[in-house]
């Protein structure tokens, strides 16, 4: 088992077993974090039951063709589960992934926390830390 296989099947067991759909946890982890959401410019948010992806795709494809370097976030992957954070334009490598994954871990020192909402953290620190849209 890889490296991150390792590290993505310890933080899906992190999962909390009472459901709570409010943002506390990642509004908790963010803090910790030190707001990387905040230090993101110009997001795009795509919300929605169908076509995210492709409008992901089509809005990437258009800031990309005008010169615009592009950070992109998506869930869920088609093949390979780096697919979900590019960093400017390219798949996150394994070892960048499990710095980011393992800083949010260790940060969120054991407290509940979903695998999706450990992995949103993880993106937006990575985002913070490589500037994008200029």
């Amino acid at each position: 088992m890889s490296s991150l296989s390792k590290t993505l099947d310890r933080l899906a067991r992190l999962h909390p077993k009472i459901i709570d759909l409010s943002l506390g946890r990642v509004q908790i982890l963010l803090k910790k974090l030190g707001n990387p959401h905040l230090q993101i410019s110009s997001p795009v948010h795509i919300a929605g039951t169908n076509g995210k992806g492709s409008t992901l795709s089509f809005i990437k494809a258009g800031l990309e063709s005008d010169g615009k370097i592009v950070h992109a976030y998506s869930s869920p992957h088609l093949v390979k589960f780096n697919e979900r954070i590019q960093i400017k334009g390219r798949q996150i490598n394994d070892s960048l992934l499990i710095h980011y994954l393992e800083t949010c871990e260790n940060v969120n020192d054991g407290n509940h926390i979903t695998f999706f909402e450990i992995i949103t953290c993880a993106a937006f620190l990575a985002f913070s830390e490589s500037e994008a849209i200029h």
